[in-house]
């Protein structure tokens, strides 16, 4: 392979992966508690631990039902904790709705949280993508 093909497949990746960041929606995220049935998607299916309910600005009249979310914390939403975010990202599956008045873009389960964020903060600011 020439160098300048090198050059070429070498800018190519870099814009690819910088596309994949900038189609990332930001919000906020909260956590609820178990028991996680019955859900408004599946029932009482019992969806495992990965799992997440939807607000208004995502439900979409139920279609978000199954959809997978990749969700990363950002930064603290109040001054309890300053630095709540562990670094990691999590991919959670829409499994509920958050009614009106749900304080998050996305209300994940305790342990979706706990993987992207201290759960003393409560809320967090995320970026998420499908």
């Amino acid at each position: 392979m020439s160098n300048n093909m090198r050059v070429v497949v070498v800018v190519i990746a870099a814009i690819m992966s910088f596309a994949s960041v900038a189609y990332a929606d930001e919000g906020t995220a909260t956590y609820y508690t178990p028991p996680y049935v019955p859900s408004s998607c599946d029932g009482y299916t019992n969806d495992g631990v990965m799992i997440a309910a939807a607000s208004d600005a995502i439900w979409d009249n139920k279609a978000a039902c199954g959809w997978k979310y990749n969700v990363r914390c950002t930064g603290a939403t109040n001054k309890g904790v300053p630095h709540p975010c562990t670094g990691q990202s999590v991919v959670v599956r829409i499994v509920d709705y958050c009614p009106p008045g749900c304080r998050g873009t996305i209300d994940l389960s305790q342990e979706a949280f706990s993987i992207i964020a201290n759960p003393d903060a409560g809320k967090v600011n995320i970026e998420f993508h499908q």
